[in-house]
């Protein structure tokens, strides 16, 4: 395979982190756990399904209470933020440090509600709720690690359910999705296509 000569491209430096130099879509959750005598929500964008069986796991770093939260009491929940709900996300980022107490301050006014398999909290309003158990914490990443969890019980908004009969397309063009562009934008999806699959090729 020939190597073009950089016709059309930037070599990136290596020697530190290159992902501020470049736009990725990703999906966005908010993440619950319960801290202390009382809960925490953290907004991450490094997350995703870990396989094709019911794992899911994102990125964290052990200086957040988040990470701590799930190593202390083993459990955390996943919500799916509907567009309608972005500064509801946005706020859930507030820092400990630029306020007294998030816990009084913001997790109170947000609108959240007690999971249906665990004392934690997650959106009210979100699209795809998760009730995870801790599975494995992989250390390591340079300063993050990855948490995993398994999934021990799910819920989805009616109205994003996937159904056989229901065109897909219409679907998401009433119901978007939320999704982050990082670094630090974030995009409403209305508009899908079909992806062009080989004939023979089976999800």
């Amino acid at each position: 395979m020939e190597t073009e000569e950089n016709e059309g491209y930037v070599s990136l430096d290596t020697s530190s982190p290159i992902w501020k130099h470049v736009f990725m879509a990703a999906p966005l959750v908010v993440i619950g756990t319960r801290e202390g005598e009382g809960y925490d929500l953290a907004p991450k964008h490094m997350a995703f399904p870990a396989g094709f069986d019911n794992f899911f796991g994102f990125v964290c770093t052990p200086k957040h209470a988040t990470y701590q939260n799930i190593l202390e009491h083993g459990e955390f929940t996943v919500s799916f933020p509907v567009p309608d709900e972005l500064i509801v996300t946005s706020l859930t980022a507030s820092s400990r440090e630029n306020i007294a107490s998030k816990q009084d301050n913001v997790l109170h006014s947000l609108s959240a509600e007690k999971a249906v398999s665990m004392d934690l909290p997650v959106l009210k309003d979100a699209y795809l709720r998760l009730e995870c158990a801790r599975y494995k914490v992989i250390d390591g990443f340079g300063s993050n690690s990855i948490i995993t969890g398994i999934i021990k019980a799910a819920s989805v908004k009616k109205a994003y359910m996937r159904v056989s009969d229901m065109d897909e397309q219409v679907q998401l063009m009433e119901h978007n999705l939320l999704t982050y562009i990082a670094p630090g934008r974030f995009a409403r999806i209305r508009e899908t296509y079909n992806f062009p699959f080989p004939k023979s090729f089976k999800l």
